[in-house]
């Protein structure tokens, strides 16, 4: 089965919003980068979770969004889907927004959790890799990214703790909306 016409046709409307759904409101159908395309998408989203609730929900709902996700990729390979196809990015969204819970949701933070978690994502190294390229089904699509996006997060708590140790660099950290 072709994912390029799959995320295009619609049997019902349970089907169109799963597949709004996997591919973050089509986003993932962007023909140049769509895995940073998707993870840009979900920024302003987790902002506005971590700002306006807390960054605690930002990570539940990551964490739920990422089962959902699994159980329906799920279905769609067993329909012929090709296992982890560059429309689905659902999963960017899942480890950004972890990224953005650990990192916090400063204009750096969100900075920060981006960029981090693209690198994470895209080099995929140790464990990252070894789910990516071993674990199959939505398990293997989402566990990449999730990790991705706690190692990212990770980093990134450790970067922010060695810039407050730098005077000239506090100004950044504390620019926040």
């Amino acid at each position: 089965m072709q994912s390029d016409n799959f995320f295009k046709t619609f049997s019902s409307t349970k089907d169109f919003l799963q597949k709004m759904f996997l591919t973050l409101f089509f986003s993932g159908l962007s023909p140049i980068a769509p895995g940073s395309i998707g993870a840009l998408v979900a920024l302003p989203l987790g902002f506005l979770i971590s700002y306006y609730i807390a960054p605690s929900t930002l990570l539940l709902s990551a964490l739920l969004i990422a089962a959902i996700a699994i159980k329906t990729i799920n279905a769609y390979e067993q329909q012929g889907l090709p296992h982890d196809c560059k429309q689905i990015v659902i999963d960017e969204l899942a480890g950004v927004w972890i990224s953005i819970a650990m990192i916090g949701h400063s204009l750096f933070g969100l900075f920060l959790s981006y960029v981090l978690f693209r690198i994470f994502d895209i080099w995929k190294p140790s464990v990252i890799g070894k789910i990516d390229k071993k674990v199959k089904g939505g398990l293997g699509v989402m566990g990449d990214d999730l990790l991705a996006g706690f190692f990212a997060g990770l980093l990134g708590l450790i970067i922010i703790g060695a810039m407050q140790k730098v005077e000239s660099l506090t100004p950044i950290l504390e620019f926040s909306f």
